[in-house]
């Protein structure tokens, strides 16, 4: 190992444990990702449909619909929750 990639190692950001108010940002941007889905997605349910019925506001999502809008609202929340805890707020 290279004497420059010690300095990069000891580098570590600082990152959250788990707790309810990381639970509560995650749950929110996710929230936030489907309704702007919602009104985002023009062509709704082109691919496998659920095997569930979602309630009016979601109607019409399929499958490729819901694992896109959840992984955005988890790249969301994932970058939220770091956010806040490299500045010190979580």
């Amino acid at each position: 190992m290279s004497h420059l990639a010690l300095p990069l190692l000891a580098a570590v950001p600082a990152t959250a444990s788990w707790s309810i108010n990381v639970a509560l940002i995650m749950l929110t941007t996710n929230a936030f990702a489907l309704v702007v889905a919602r009104y985002g997605i023009q062509v709704k349910g082109v691919g496998p449909s659920l095997p569930i019925e979602l309630p009016g506001l979601f109607a019409g999502f399929g499958v490729p619909e819901l694992l896109a809008v959840t992984s955005f609202g988890h790249i969301l929340g994932a970058g939220l929750i770091l956010g806040l805890a490299q500045a010190g707020l979580l």
